[in-house]
C-alpha cells in the first residue's frame, strides 16, 4: 500500500527504488553483495537518471524490472531498465540510470574491481 497513492496508481518515485533493488539483485546474481563491496571500500552512488512514465502501474499489479548494461567504464555503469507489468507485458516505466563507483570514505571515483568488470560485461547490451 505505501507503494501507491489513495487511487491505487503506483508512486513515481518508488519505480527509481524497484530499479535499485533490481540493480542489487543483479550484482547479487553475479556473486559481488554490496556489503561485500564495502567493506573493501566500494560503494555506487547514482550519477544520472532519467525516467519516462508511460502509463501507470497499479496496486496488485505484479512488475518485473528488466535491466541491461549499456555501457561500462572504468569507474561508470550505464544502466537501460524497464519495469513490466507481468500479466501483459506492457513496459510501463523506462529508465536510463548511471551508476559511479567511489570510495567510501571520500566518495571520490576508484575503479571497478577486474572481477566485477568481467561479470558485468556479460550483461553489456549487443
Amino acid at each position: 500500500m505505501e507503494d501507491t497513492d489513495t487511487g491505487g496508481i503506483v508512486y513515481y518515485v518508488n519505480y527509481l527504488k524497484f530499479m535499485e533493488r533490481a540493480r542489487t539483485e543483479l550484482l547479487r546474481e553475479l556473486g559481488f553483495e554490496q556489503a561485500s563491496l564495502k567493506s573493501c571500500g566500494l560503494i555506487f552512488v547514482v550519477h544520472s537518471a532519467t525516467c519516462k512514465y508511460l502509463q501507470p502501474s497499479y496496486l496488485d499489479d505484479e512488475l518485473q524490472v528488466e535491466t541491461v548494461i549499456e555501457a561500462l567504464s572504468p569507474v561508470a555503469i550505464s544502466f537501460e531498465q524497464r519495469v513490466r507489468r507481468i500479466g501483459d507485458r506492457q513496459v510501463t516505466c523506462f529508465a536510463q540510470v548511471k551508476i559511479a563507483s567511489v570510495n567510501a570514505d571520500t566518495i571520490k571515483p576508484v575503479r571497478l574491481p577486474k572481477p566485477l568488470k568481467k561479470a558485468l560485461e556479460s550483461y553489456l547490451k549487443k
